[in-house]
């Protein structure tokens, strides 16, 4: 039984079939398909990818049928060349006709954040950098999307509000300074403490009121080298802002101890997979 903490695998595909099919489901499939007929799917890749989704596809299928036969080729976490078979799916055709939607749109989407996440990870090897994911993910798929990150190769961040003190630039603005607000979370007894910073300047007031993480924000390679140097391992590092993929091998090259990338759950395009069908 594929689980995730803090998600609902069984309301997610109650919910995302039920949008899909309607009050009528698929009238098209009723009408054109004997009831019982039966066919062979197979889940293919249609480019390089990296595998994720595969456990959420099946529970998609075997919602409408329990009895269907299911292979998997592959496991997530997997590279994929072109054409390698993902998954074989046997039984009723109109059973497997109904799900295959949501169920692609699901592996097509996490397999592309998976894909994208081996990119960065590779471009940053060695380096002795850590990915980083961030919580600009889809409503309600969070915790799917970050999953996704995993099977890449990266780590996530912060997965709620909750998980972790990060105070940003409106936390700062509200609070009066840099050195107060973070002075402010310490009172509070909290042992980490990650502030975002901009300017070289913030970097001494911050750890002096007990910041145990930086983030530094929106600053060019030469500029996190000097941050590095000023913190001077008092406190670990992360570069966030505007990370691609054709600078983060120079941003791990600062000596930055993480670098999180929004566009891994915010940009990733999906992953080429088609599902075709033959003779049961």
């Amino acid at each position: 039984m594929f689980e995730l903490a803090g998600f609902d695998l069984d309301a997610f595909v109650a919910a995302t079939l039920a949008e899909d099919l309607g009050t009528g489901g698929d009238i098209t499939s009723m009408a054109t398909i004997s009831a019982a007929l039966q066919l062979t799917a197979v889940m293919a890749s249609r480019d390089a990818i990296r595998v994720a989704g595969l456990p959420i596809a099946d529970a998609f299928f075997t919602r409408l049928d329990p009895d269907l036969e299911i292979t998997h080729h592959v496991e997530d976490g997997a590279d994929a060349a072109p054409d390698d078979r993902l998954m074989t799916i046997r039984g009723n055709a109109r059973a497997i006709l109904a799900a295959e939607r949501s169920a692609l749109n699901t592996v097509q989407h996490l397999s592309g954040i998976a894909t994208m996440t081996r990119s960065y990870v590779a471009a940053i090897a060695g380096s002795g950098a850590t990915l980083l994911d961030t919580r600009k993910t889809i409503p309600g798929l969070r915790v799917l999307e970050k999953y996704a990150v995993r099977m890449g190769g990266g780590t996530n961040h912060r997965m709620r509000l909750d998980d972790a003190v990060l105070i940003k630039d409106n936390h700062i603005a509200a609070a009066g300074s840099v050195g107060q607000a973070v002075g402010a979370a310490k009172a509070t007894g909290l042992s980490r403490i990650e502030v975002e910073v901009d300017r070289l300047d913030q970097i001494e007031p911050a750890l002096r009121a007990g910041a145990t993480a930086l983030l530094l924000d929106n600053m060019p390679p030469a500029m996190l080298r000097e941050a590095v140097a000023l913190v001077a391992g008092r406190a670990t590092t992360e570069a966030s802002g505007g990370v691609t993929l054709d600078r983060i091998g120079e941003i791990a090259a600062t000596g930055v101890n993480y670098i999180s990338v929004g566009r891994l759950t915010q940009s990733a395009p999906a992953a080429d997979i088609g599902l075709d069908y033959f003779d049961g």
